[in-house]
């Protein structure tokens, strides 16, 4: 019988679902496997299960309520065609209401938007010198780069934030899916506080000319930034955009914590078991999660695909996590043996930390897998 059927991770690269929606929607009741091992309890599903599984994917991938979902499932395997036609018109009929819906509320919100004052405006315009060891600036841009995003369509993300107040400086890089911050301390000439964002190619170039020691001198003024490191300089014209307010961003609930060794996790990472979203992420296509979760004794495992228990996992982009644990472990500062995880809630960020120092961490949005 096993040789005719699709066990569930065949069943689940063959029809684009994960096996943790596999499992769902065998709960549910919307696709049942053909035949349960009475002894192991392994789904296995007939081959003709395989176009309804695809089937079922497009239709959640559409938004599709699973009650309806049921019912075109149901007309389907019976060939009414009538009842198919009229729940996938009835349901493109109330994505294009929900769609207006939106679009009024959004706009809404832009108008709300463009009467707000930003209290951040003189922030934006302020003129500061800001005095800092040059591998502190340096460790501070390494752990916050690799965040920035790529997108186009959110200009405001394509760089690193400086946001000096007083004695501190905050780098921060996100792309909405994850979020990095870093620390350097030094000493201010100016306003008190001044925030800019330095588009990605002038932060590299900052940061070539920051493998010395000593002290460099940063200076924001008139929009533009200027690093100066006494034999080199570096400069250009800041984004004119808003960043989001990082310090909100960053107050995540209390969680697990948990200390493993660098070299060993991200090998366990890089080579250990993951599996393939079935939403896109910047860039197109889906990407390969990591599903992690914290042994009784502390350790953090990587979750094979067919691990039956789903309580306590959180998954994360693998890509992101080997970038996040690189630029933590790695920088001007030296190599790090030792990374701190905190996990919360399965849909809350993961943060990533390390050892020596709360001033320099990464964010990883979670993502689901009962998609």
């Amino acid at each position: 019988m096993e040789s005719e059927m699709r066990g569930i991770g065949e069943m689940a690269r063959c029809s684009g679902l994960s096996v943790s929606a596999l499992r769902f929607y065998d709960g549910a009741g919307v696709l049942v496997p053909s035949w349960v091992d009475p002894v192991n309890g392994y789904r296995w599903y007939a081959p003709g299960q395989l176009d309804e599984a695809r089937l079922l994917a497009r239709l959640r991938a559409a938004g599709m309520p699973l009650a309806d979902i049921r019912l075109v499932l149901a007309g389907w395997s019976s060939a009414d065609t009538e009842l198919v036609r009229r729940l996938l018109r009835t349901h493109l009929r109330r994505l294009e209401r929900d769609l207006s819906d939106a679009r009024t509320e959004l706009s809404t919100v832009r108008a709300l938007l463009d009467h707000r004052e930003n209290p951040m405006a003189s922030a934006h315009t302020a003129t500061v010198r800001f005095t800092v060891p040059a591998p502190a600036l340096a460790a501070a841009l390494d752990a916050v780069r690799f965040a920035a995003s790529t997108d186009p369509e959110l200009p405001m993300l394509g760089g690193v934030l400086l946001d000096v107040e007083g004695a501190s400086l905050h780098a921060v890089a996100t792309d909405r899916y994850r979020m990095a911050v870093a620390h350097a301390r030094g000493a201010a000439d100016g306003a008190p506080r001044a925030q800019v964002i330095v588009p990605s190619p002038v932060a590299d170039a900052m940061r070539a000319l920051l493998d010395g020691g000593g002290s460099v001198q940063l200076t924001v003024e008139g929009g533009q930034v200027a690093l100066d490191t006494g034999a080199h300089q570096a400069a250009g014209q800041c984004l004119d955009h808003d960043f989001p307010d990082y310090r909100r961003l960053v107050r995540l609930p209390a969680g697990t914590r948990a200390v493993v060794d660098v070299r060993a996790f991200r090998a366990a990472v890089e080579n250990g078991p993951f599996r393939t979203a079935e939403g896109a992420e910047p860039g197109g296509g889906a990407p390969d999660l990591s599903v992690l979760r914290v042994a009784g004794d502390g350790t953090v495992a990587v979750c094979a695909e067919e691990d039956d228990d789903q309580d306590g996992v959180v998954a994360v982009n693998r890509a992101f996590l080997l970038d996040a644990l690189d630029a933590l472990a790695m920088g001007a500062a030296g190599a790090r043996d030792r990374l701190v995880l905190e996990f919360g809630a399965p849909n809350a960020p993961m943060a990533i930390r390390r050892t020596d120092t709360e001033d320099a961490f990464s964010i990883l949005m979670p993502v689901r897998l009962d998609a």
